[in-house]
């Protein structure tokens, strides 16, 4: 059983790690080495390949966008060993016609009994295509 006071500080930690994604990288000792990470587009596992997923996020957002921005919800327990992010992604990519991106998302969190992140899972609210098809609508 994980202390609930470890749940209160995960939970602090991602409130405070998320909203800046694109700007600054997370705080990494709330994950366990052996990650597993997935979302539509990316299944992997272990901390380096975690950790470059989120500098990658942050070289194709600042490459690729004028402005991009990691809404977050709400972070929440659904139990005693999950916890629940409800998040939105939106921005204006580098183009002339400024075409905005927007989309919705849920990062499901499972934590190990030693208290440390072993899986994250996203959904979007559709698929990748769909997100896709956004940079080819004028802002």
């Amino acid at each position: 059983m994980i202390a609930q006071n470890r749940v209160d500080e995960i939970i602090h930690t991602l409130k405070q790690d998320l909203p800046t994604l694109f700007e600054k990288d997370i705080t990494y000792d709330i994950y366990s080495s052996d990650i597993f990470f997935k979302d539509p587009v990316n299944t992997f596992k272990w901390k380096f390949n975690y950790r470059i997923i989120f500098w990658t996020l942050r070289f194709h957002g600042k490459l690729f966008f004028t402005e991009l921005f990691f809404d977050l919800h709400q972070v929440y327990p659904k139990d005693e060993s999950t916890i629940l992010a409800d998040w939105t992604v939106r921005g204006t990519l580098r183009v002339p016609w400024k075409a905005r991106l927007l989309f919705n998302g849920t990062s499901t969190y499972s934590l190990s009994s030693d208290g440390l992140i072993y899986r994250h899972i996203d959904t979007w609210d559709r698929p990748p295509n769909e997100i896709l098809k956004q940079f080819l609508q004028k802002g």
